[in-house]
């Protein structure tokens, strides 16, 4: 017969033999991306037919990264996802329908680079927006974010926005899964009209912030 404090100690290391397997287990898991896309459910996309790139905002960049790389991928990236859908590009002083803006930021704290200097346009993680921001913004504390943004330059409001939380170990091999990301976010623009019945219901669900 097993001595009580044998009997604990045996089940005390079946414990950590179980931590351990289930650790190795969830390191051996797949790094999987968050990606969320948001819009403005009372727009008509329809009327929307150019647009300009006016590129990122530059102190959330990753110091890490080369910024002229960042910003000449963003650019062909969303190019090619609006080009698909019938839109065509000029150049901001053309009066486009829309402007195109990214901002990127590597590890830490997303929301620290809300104070930087957005232009003409706000940073936009307010009222309806802000919900979904709050909720991306609190995974990339130890990851990379990148954020699309479409805005309407007449209205200076947010039509469109894009979403992408990734762990970044290669930036060159975390670009091209990035990309692929930045395809399938853009399937679903224009937003269809169940798409828009949807973002209504749960924008009600979430009462705006201040912006």
């Amino acid at each position: 017969m097993k001595h009580p404090q044998s009997r604990a100690m045996h089940h005390r290391y079946f414990e950590f033999l179980l931590a351990v397997m289930l650790g190795a287990l969830f390191l051996a898991l797949p790094v999987r991306a968050k990606v969320v896309v948001d819009f403005d459910p009372n727009l008509d996309f329809s009327k929307y037919k150019t647009y300009a790139f006016i590129g990122g905002v530059e102190n959330l960049v990753a110091i890490q990264l080369n910024p002229d790389l960042i910003e000449n991928r963003m650019h062909h990236s969303a190019s090619r996802e609006l080009d698909k859908r019938g839109l065509r590009e000029v150049r901001p002083e053309e009066n486009p329908d829309l402007v195109v803006r990214y901002w990127a930021n590597s590890s830490r704290q997303m929301d620290v680079a809300v104070a930087g200097n957005w232009g003409p346009y706000g940073a936009y993680v307010g009222s309806y927006w802000g919900f979904l921001f709050e909720s991306v913004s609190a995974s990339s504390k130890k990851e990379g974010a990148l954020i699309i943004d479409l805005i309407d330059p007449r209205a200076k409001s947010l039509a469109w926005r894009f979403y992408l939380i990734r762990k970044i170990t290669n930036p060159d091999k975390e670009w091209k899964k990035a990309d692929e990301e930045i395809s399938k976010a853009f399937e679903g623009y224009p937003p269809s009209d169940k798409a828009k019945e949807d973002k209504k219901k749960e924008r009600t669900e979430h009462p705006p912030k201040s912006q």
